[in-house]
């Protein structure tokens, strides 16, 4: 079995491939129309999120069999094809959901007590600290918008800091898990009337594009901040942008934006907006499970170990 790496990937994953047997070929920095002339030569296909797998790549191979994506997301894979071509698609959602878990806590703190904004003036020699008083996350209210893996450690995590945490999780098989946490299921409307922050935790999906935008903006509480570690396109940016400007909302945290990176500052240069180039799962434990996890599913896969 061949398997063509198109992203790089924590060398463990890589190791454990080659000790099954695989042969695997390293081409991390492929290009797509390189792909579409390559892949016809491989069983398998690893990819992260910056090779898009999209139709004319899966066209162009009779061969190939999967793409495993280290990571979770799916929107840079036509699915549509795959199942048309019955390519199979596999991800490592287990991965990065503590990690993404943590960096939305931290940008919670960091929104709540003005971190970025202080640093910042220090670097520039001054001292502002009449302007930086903030407030404590004991107490306040969290609603998690999704609530699978990361929303469920989330949930743990401000829970143990003493928050209150709304999820507009209904699905009967995830209530147990929002039992578990102490999270209360409320609706959509309620969560962003009564929360603090809101986080977003959603895939992105022709449903879920700008699923917050101008009305769900104006529906959340006066001063509260929205934070979104998920995919760029669940949240309309320019609505964003307005409702941050006139004060609608205290501040926002973005890791994921519609275009990576993204080509307009008027968003990001806001004082009141923490921006980060999508370093949700960037930690070396969520990188070697991303590469560890893909590859024991290809070896599944390809093998039935």
């Amino acid at each position: 079995m061949r398997i063509l790496v198109c992203d790089p990937i924590h060398d463990e994953g890589v190791r454990m491939l080659m000790e099954a047997g695989f042969d695997v070929d390293l081409e991390t920095s492929i290009t797509g129309p390189e792909l579409v002339e390559r892949v016809k030569d491989f069983d398998a296909i690893v990819v992260r999120s910056r090779t898009k797998v999209t139709r004319e790549v899966i066209e162009a191979s009779g061969r190939l069999r999967a793409v495993a994506r280290a990571g979770v997301g799916l929107d840079n894979v036509d699915l549509e094809a795959a199942k048309e071509r019955g390519v199979e698609v596999l991800n490592s959602p287990e991965a990065p959901s503590n990690a993404v878990a943590e960096l939305v806590l931290g940008l919670m703190l960091s929104l709540a007590r003005r971190i970025p904004l202080g640093d910042a003036s220090m670097k520039r020699g001054e001292w502002i600290k009449r302007r930086l008083t903030g407030f404590e996350l004991e107490g306040k209210t969290l609603g998690i918008v999704g609530f699978g893996r990361i929303g469920y450690n989330l949930a743990k995590k401000a829970k143990a800091m003493g928050m209150r945490v709304v999820t507009d999780a209904s699905i009967e098989k995830l209530m147990r898990f929002v039992e578990e946490t102490g999270a209360e299921s409320v609706p959509m409307e309620d969560l962003l009337k009564e929360s603090d922050f809101v986080s977003i935790h959603v895939p992105l999906l022709p449903q879920t594009r700008h699923m917050i935008g101008a009305r769900e903006l104006e529906t959340m509480k006066d001063g509260a901040y929205l934070i979104n570690a998920a995919r760029g396109g669940v949240v309309d940016e320019d609505a964003l942008r307005e409702a941050l400007v006139r004060g609608k909302l205290a501040g926002a945290a973005l890791d994921v934006f519609e275009i990576e990176p993204p080509e307009d500052t008027s968003l990001t240069g806001l004082e009141n907006l923490i921006a980060l180039p999508h370093i949700g799962a960037a930690t070396v434990e969520a990188q070697a499970a991303n590469s560890t996890i893909v590859a024991e599913k290809l070896i599944k896969l390809f093998t039935g170990d």
